[in-house]
């Protein structure tokens, strides 16, 4: 065992020592809508904890990665500090610093100037590479299939899409659909590619990031609403619906979107107003649904709906449809039936993650046939446990956007770095610029490791902890590592025929969608970590 392992070991133990007791606070006191700024710090720092963890547990460890885990959780040390600093009796915490001083110096070796820069070496040498993937045969395949995918007919067209706010072209689709894209999590069963087994998931993860790494906007989100849509008919629906819908969402004959959000009704998912009244041998929806990413070329919508009529039912009144709709080009829509109802849809201008379109999603009196209900009659009610239940493989699939995000910006920060002379020296030879590229690299290290484990996690069933703070640190990470990238790139980066521009604003959507940030760390993660505190007699 290298120093650099051993130190990285002590360190997490150390960490998770203070997490434990921050976590036992939350298990006397839990977060309130008066008592939110403490419990969200110790969250947010426990999902950096966790990751520092999954990265030490990985294996054997080279002596890049063993560095690559130090850096981190000594990067992961001193915002616990800072944010615990004068708080530590809120905190529960009175002997925090005490555990953190018993490892002082590992933390200064983590953050030494001159570590860093031996830490960087090996990312430029490896061309941005932060660290070995421990991918089976099979997977390492299935990478270099779409990366290959990706750079031929992703890449090239990327920044026209994203200036242009154009459609996804169909090739890129089609070529998708061609490759088993959208089946990857649909048990072969019903026509998808999932066997079953610890990592079923991680296909979707190594796809996914190589996705994003192309374009968020143009490819790495294609896989979220087939993921949401098929987990809920996979886990709610009867057999019949399993083979109506999922065989055509697994080849692509049917593409996907997601209706849950409303304009006043965002994380609050349970007190949304959209309603499906019985009429008959029908449904009729009335209300608007806005962040309704794809719903124009979808061509089926999952729409949760409030279908008991007593509003005090809040979650437990909800279910959800999948309602059958033509694809749509362009940025909006319009379905008229023959007795009147209407479903239209409008693209919402965005900062980036441009190409799917996100929309607001309007139904007027429009009907949907009574077995549109996911679980028919048994499953009226339980559309927002079943939604919740999608969020998670969502939330993983989200945080492997993000990875794919920071990838894509290392490697975009280090080739023009390598160009650029500043002062008569290439921006790589400065301390700053290597220090820099050495602490991207270890957070894309660590919360790729972290998704890799929370993906197994979840397909054990245990996975709303795991998906919650990977989502949560993933998306934040990709926010400063994006920013970082840009910085790099000087005035250029500022420039929108520079990528990394494209990268940036794409990254600030992560922390939002599948879960905002403090949504996930107050009402999820708190709440979680409150509950696996032991309890004092």
């Amino acid at each position: 065992m290298t120093t650099a392992l051993v130190r990285a070991t002590e360190l997490v133990e150390a960490l998770e020592e203070v997490v434990a007791m921050a976590s036992a606070r939350l298990a006397t006191a839990p977060a309130t809508d008066d008592d939110q700024t403490v419990p969200y710090d110790i969250a947010s720092v426990s999902s950096a904890v966790a990751a520092a963890r999954h990265l030490l547990d990985l294996g054997p460890h080279s002596e890049a990665e063993a560095d690559l885990a130090l850096l981190f959780a000594s990067d992961t040390a001193a915002d616990l500090a800072g944010r615990m600093v004068g708080r530590e009796a809120l905190w529960g915490t009175d002997d925090g610093p005490k555990a953190l001083d018993a490892v002082a110096g590992h933390i200064a070796a983590g953050r030494a100037p001159a570590f860093l820069d031996a830490v960087a070496e090996r990312v430029v040498a490896a061309g941005g590479e932060a660290a070995p993937r421990h991918l089976s045969e099979e997977l390492q395949l299935v990478r270099a299939t779409f990366r290959d995918f990706a750079e031929a007919k992703i890449k090239p067209v990327a920044d026209r899409i994203h200036a242009g706010d154009e459609d996804i072209p169909g090739d890129i689709v089609d070529g998708l659909s061609e490759m088993g894209c959208f089946g990857l999590s649909i048990p072969s069963a019903y026509g998808g590619f999932a066997e079953g087994g610890a990592d079923e998931l991680l296909s979707m993860v190594v796809v996914t990031e190589e996705l994003s790494r192309a374009s968020l906007g143009a490819a790495g989100s294609l896989i979220t609403r087939p993921e949401i849509i098929g987990t809920a008919i996979a886990r709610g629906g009867t057999e019949e619906q399993r083979r109506r819908w999922l065989p055509r969402i697994a080849t692509g004959e049917k593409l996907c979107a997601v209706a849950v959000t409303e304009p006043n009704h965002g994380s609050d998912v349970g007190g949304i107003t959209t309603t499906a009244v019985r009429d008959g041998d029908d449904w009729v929806l009335n209300g608007v649904k806005t962040w309704c990413t794809f719903a124009g070329r979808a061509n089926y919508l999952l729409v949760l709906a409030r279908s008991h009529p007593d509003r005090a039912a809040g979650h437990r009144g909800l279910s959800l449809f999948v309602v059958e709709k033509p694809s749509f080009p362009g940025h909006e829509w319009e379905v008229v039936q023959d007795g009147g109802g209407t479903a239209s849809g409008r693209a919402i201008r965005t900062l980036g993650y441009r190409g799917m379109h996100s929309y607001e999603v309007t139904f007027d009196g429009f009907q949907v046939p009574a077995d549109s209900v996911i679980g028919l009659d048994e499953g009226q009610g339980r559309g927002f446990y079943l939604q919740m239940q999608a969020f998670a493989n969502a939330r993983l699939q989200t945080a492997a956007r993000a990875v794919g995000v920071m990838q894509s910006a290392l490697e975009l920060a280090l080739e023009h770095a390598r160009q650029r002379p500043v002062f008569g020296h290439s921006l790589t030879s400065f301390q700053l610029t290597r220090a820099k590229l050495a602490r991207m690299a270890a957070h894309i290290a660590a919360c790729r490791a972290f998704t890799a484990t929370a993906a197994r996690a979840i397909t054990a069933g245990e996975g709303v902890l795991p998906a919650a703070q990977v989502k949560q640190l993933a998306c934040r990470a990709a926010e400063w590592v994006t920013r970082e990238a840009q910085q790099l790139h000087g005035g250029y980066g500022y420039a929108e025929e520079y990528a990394v521009s494209r990268l940036f604003v794409d990254a600030r959507v992560l922390s939002i969608f599948e879960g905002a940030d403090e949504v996930l760390a107050l009402r999820v993660i708190a709440r979680q970590l409150a509950k696996g505190a032991p309890r004092t007699p």
